[in-house]
């Protein structure tokens, strides 16, 4: 198995009675599999993706393990997460004009990672760096080394991005939000290069997004975050097409269709509270159309129809 996680929690403040923002989560990826993970802001998503980087605030506290190949990660200093960082595990961040920084030049930044992993001298790596711009679909890739962010576009600096994660070819691919802010076209060429890159490569992928879309197209097998829990996991289409939780079922709801112009949407009432309000048990407790005084306490995990679900009600008060 390429990555396994195994009850990872995280939380902030003080170390015996912290604030969990993620609640042992486990989930399991091999070579050439993808995965989503979909949830409002401030489900856990995001920091789910910069722990397995190492890149968790340093105040975070976290427990469980993250397994890459056999090897447990989050016990590791430093040294060790730069030596995977980039070269075994990469991650396409969710603003590029922020991850990307503004003093250096486009064709450094893609070169730094070739001199640190692969030992390119600064005129390889440059020379990769080209063909990276090229493969990711930068035109003129040559002129483009000697630019700075700013001078990009929005879809040609996720583009760099892109060439960034892939330039020494890691085994594991996390992709956080990766078309956010950009227009139908531009994530449409994006979402194609993503597939086509990670299968012409076989590596694993992660996608994690609030854009359910973009999820079915790029993970075969999804979960359904809120409050830092797991709500349904199952095979990604099925799952959006069946969906068993009500907090999924409330998500899927929500998406506008055909024939819905002119109409309300069907939003979940109230809004995701802070993570030190979320109710005891089931953290969608509260907002839920169908919880009642026992999702106060730890939902089981259940298969219910396609999918795995970790609630009280879901099946039983449907049928």
């Amino acid at each position: 198995m390429l990555l396994n996680v195994e009850d990872l929690t995280i939380g902030f403040g003080r170390k015996e009675s912290p604030i969990r923002v993620v609640r042992g989560l486990s989930f399991a990826l091999d070579k050439g599999q993808s995965l989503g993970i979909v949830g409002e802001s401030g489900s856990g998503k995001t920091i789910t993706a910069l722990s397995l980087m190492g890149l968790q605030a340093s105040a975070a506290h976290v427990s469980g393990a993250i397994r890459f190949e056999g090897e447990d990660l989050l016990p590791h200093r430093e040294e060790r997460m730069t030596e995977i960082r980039g070269k075994s595990v990469a991650m396409i961040f969710q603003e590029p004009m922020t991850a990307l920084n503004p003093v250096h030049r486009i064709g450094d930044q893609i070169a730094e990672g070739l001199v640190l992993h692969e030992g390119f001298s600064r005129e390889a790596a440059l020379a990769e760096a080209v063909r990276l711009l090229e493969r990711v679909g930068i035109a003129q890739a040559q002129q483009r080394l000697a630019s700075y962010p700013h001078e990009l576009s929005g879809g040609q600096r996720q583009r760099v991005m892109i060439a960034m994660a892939l330039a020494c070819r890691p085994e594991l691919l996390i992709a956080d939000e990766p078309t956010s802010a950009l227009d139908v076209t531009v994530q449409a060429q994006l979402l194609d290069l993503i597939r086509d890159v990670v299968s012409e490569r076989g590596m694993a992928l992660i996608v994690i997004s609030h854009d359910l879309g973009v999820v079915t197209e790029l993970a075969a097998r999804t979960i359904v975050l809120y409050g830092g829990a797991v709500m349904e996991e199952g095979e990604t289409a099925r799952l959006f097409r069946e969906p068993v939780h009500p907090y999924t079922r409330g998500l899927v709801n929500a998406i506008p269709g055909r024939g819905s112009r002119g109409k309300r949407l069907v939003a979940i009432p109230g809004n995701v509270p802070p993570a030190h309000l979320l109710a005891p048990g089931c953290p969608f407790y509260g907002r839920c159309p169908i919880g009642d005084d026992i999702c106060r306490t730890t939902p089981p995990r259940r298969r219910v129809g396609p999918s795995i679900v970790y609630c009280h009600k879901a099946g039983v008060a449907d049928g």
